[in-house]
């Protein structure tokens, strides 16, 4: 079997990504906690040594690096067999709502929720704008999810992981009351921590925490 060594830091969903995937799976892995927060991944000496694209996570597969959170879903989804999708009508509607995830729900969700919670300084008319954008991004979301148990349908697929991720962190970190605000999406939530081995990101990732100054 695989070893697998996760560079991350707790408050990554994209690290949480990944962390999840493999535990629902019934794997383990040797977590390495990153000082993102201390400004490690832009060192010229941490991008040579880990990662170039000075990204977090970093997955190790039997000492091999791997980056970039959507390709290794997948990757693990057809090693192990699960969280993929049988036919490739429901292949390209995984792609669809993976990649949707990653430019538009994760892409936003991530960004202000750090400018939000993690910076102690921070516009708040570009606060103001992010959440416009998610509040448009959420709608989406919890419309398809009124109709549809996940994401691409009864079953749970990568794409519901990628999606949670950043979403189901503290409310005193992102702002939203799901359950009043979109609660379909509050449904789905709690559908996904259902399932059997199923871990809140800062159960599943130790380590030093940053200052939450949205508190």
């Amino acid at each position: 079997m695989p070893s697998y060594r996760l560079h991350y830091f707790p408050e990554s969903g994209n690290s949480y990504k990944l962390a999840l995937m493999l535990t629902l799976c019934g794997e383990t892995f040797e977590p390495v906690w990153t000082d993102f927060g201390g400004g490690v991944t832009r060192t010229a000496e941490w991008r040579k040594a880990v990662n170039e694209m000075g990204e977090i996570p970093v997955l190790e597969v039997d000492g091999v690096k791997m980056t970039q959170t959507a390709p290794l879903l997948l990757k693990l989804a057809e090693q192990y067999g699960r969280f993929g999708a049988e036919t490739e009508a429901k292949k390209f509607e995984l792609l669809r709502w993976l990649f949707w995830d990653n430019h538009k729900l994760t892409g936003y969700m991530a960004t202000y929720r750090f400018m939000r919670a993690f910076t102690e300084t921070n516009d708040p008319q570009v606060l103001k704008h992010f959440r416009r954008r998610l509040d448009d991004f959420l709608g989406i979301l919890d419309g398809h999810l009124q109709h549809n148990a996940f994401a691409i349908g009864a079953k749970p697929t990568v794409a519901d992981i990628s999606m949670m991720a950043y979403l189901h962190y503290p409310s005193d970190e992102h702002g939203f009351n799901f359950a009043e605000s979109h609660p379909a999406v509050h449904a789905w939530l709690g559908r996904m921590a259902a399932l059997p081995g199923w871990k809140p990101a800062y159960e599943l990732l130790p380590g030093k925490r940053m200052t939450n100054y949205a508190k």
